[in-house]
């Protein structure tokens, strides 16, 4: 079981990998790649409401703890001084060309608030369903970290040559969110955002009504995710 949850879960990222948008990053025009840039920026803007949603509506408590680390982990410091990770985005960003002047006046699009809100309406269905703690678990984990480490990782083809090690943002994301280990491995080493999530997962994955949860959902995120990008294929 624990092979066919992962190899239905590799299924799905490589089938997302392979958007078109994703996979011919190299080849985007400098105004289309900008545009990519701040589109995606607003879906990251709604990461930490989509986790605080989700840790309300969760009711396992270690779960609830994990998920509250890695949220707090977006406002590093305690006095101030130190950059949130939205603001760090904000600097890659316009260290990759784009003019301040259109990250002031972009604004989300159709398709970018709508991918936003049927987000959220994902999180609140997976609240109110009898395996609530499955849904919203592979919502974070899914949504949230696995898909996340896959789009920067293919943003990286035009991000890496141009900021390399001095990007703050994109690359150490790309490493932390990552899975790296198959749902049914545990391990105390577990160092990803995926992965950490991805042992309370698998714990609350004990039925076949909550395997159907988790398929069931992760195939809406990968609709959902998809449907961000068509927008980016039109001439």
């Amino acid at each position: 079981m624990a092979h066919e949850l992962d190899e239905f879960e590799d299924g799905l990222i490589a089938r997302f990998r392979a958007h078109p948008v994703l996979a011919n990053v190299a080849g985007l025009p400098e105004s289309r790649f900008h545009e990519v840039l701040l589109q995606r920026r607003f879906l990251s803007l709604a990461f930490t409401p989509a986790y605080d949603l989700a840790i309300d509506l969760l009711t396992d408590e270690r779960s609830v703890r994990i998920a509250r680390v890695i949220l707090r982990e977006e406002y590093p410091g305690e006095d101030g001084r130190s950059l949130s990770h939205r603001e760090e985005m904000k600097e890659d960003i316009l260290r990759l060309g784009v003019p301040r002047a259109d990250l002031v006046t972009s604004r989300p699009t159709r398709a970018t608030l709508a991918a936003i809100t049927a987000t959220f309406e994902l999180i609140s269905e997976a609240g109110a369903r009898e395996h609530s703690d499955a849904g919203l678990l592979t919502v974070l984990r899914f949504w949230g970290e696995v898909l996340v480490a896959v789009e920067y990782e293919q943003l990286w083809q035009r991000i890496g040559p141009v900021l390399g090690e001095g990007s703050t943002f994109y690359l150490p994301h790309k490493v932390h969110d990552a899975k790296v280990r198959p749902l049914a491995e545990f391990s105390p080493l577990a160092s990803t955002h995926s992965d950490q999530l991805g042992v309370q997962l698998w714990q609350a994955l004990g039925s076949a009504a909550e395997q159907a949860c988790f398929k069931r959902t992760e195939e809406a995120i990968v609709r959902i995710k998809t449907a961000f990008y068509d927008q980016f294929t039109a001439n």
